[in-house]
């Protein structure tokens, strides 16, 4: 796929960067010119633009791109104006960043369909983690409903999924299942790496260490893991 996102700040700039990693084409775009030139052998192609100007934004391939993310977020003001520019030019797919209440306002009332806002998402995530004892991450589908990471509870160690009764209980599923192990990295120090054992059967043995995927409502999960 092709991709432009506009704004190379720390999101910006990581997703980009990710992304190209996965083989897609990127142009990253930003108005200041040492971040072009700190991305430039990191994204497929970077340029400098002020992406407040028509003129010049009507130069960017946008026929041909999948998808537009508008990832400006220290100034609200040229992130909404490059939004409105990229809806009057009808790009086949647009995502905006978000970093107020007020500015998730303005996007919605220009009926921008995507908004992310990586500040929150990364707080929810982390709040998660901090307020659930043994929760490794957390991705939010909805408000209600979450993906979790969780150590077994030690009252599972060595039963089956079958025999935990997750699904009856708590109406939890287990999607996989992960092993953790020491690794050296580049450097030689010791990480952990976790190694994802396949879809979840009745059949899956828990064990000490082991890592579960759950899906559920968060409040079942919770219940769950007490």
């Amino acid at each position: 796929m092709k991709f432009i996102i506009i704004g190379l700040g720390n999101f910006g700039s990581s997703l980009a960067v990710l992304l190209t990693q996965m083989g897609h084409e990127v142009i990253g775009v930003d108005n200041k010119m040492d971040k072009v030139e700190n991305f430039k052998e990191a994204i497929s192609h970077t340029i400098c633009m002020n992406t407040t100007d028509m003129a010049a934004v009507q130069s960017l391939p946008f026929r041909n791109t999948d998808v537009v993310i508008v990832a400006i977020g220290e100034d609200e003001g040229a992130n909404i104006l490059t939004t409105a520019m990229m809806k009057q030019l009808k790009v086949k797919r647009l995502i905006s960043r978000a970093v107020s209440s007020l500015h998730q306002t303005v996007l919605e009332a220009m009926h921008v369909d995507e908004i992310v806002h990586p500040e929150e998402e990364t707080a929810n995530r982390w709040a998660w983690k901090l307020n659930t004892e043994g929760v490794l991450d957390s991705i939010p589908l909805s408000p209600e409903y979450h993906i979790v990471e969780a150590y077994v509870p030690e009252r599972y160690i060595g039963k089956t999924l079958g025999e935990t009764g997750f699904v009856n209980q708590y109406n939890v599923v287990v999607l996989t299942t992960m092993t953790t192990t020491r690794e050296q990295n580049e450097i030689g120090s010791l990480i952990m790496k976790n190694k994802v054992q396949g879809v979840a059967s009745a059949k899956t043995v828990l064990n000490e260490g082991d890592v579960l995927v759950l899906y559920g409502h968060i409040r079942d999960i919770e219940r769950l893991l007490k």
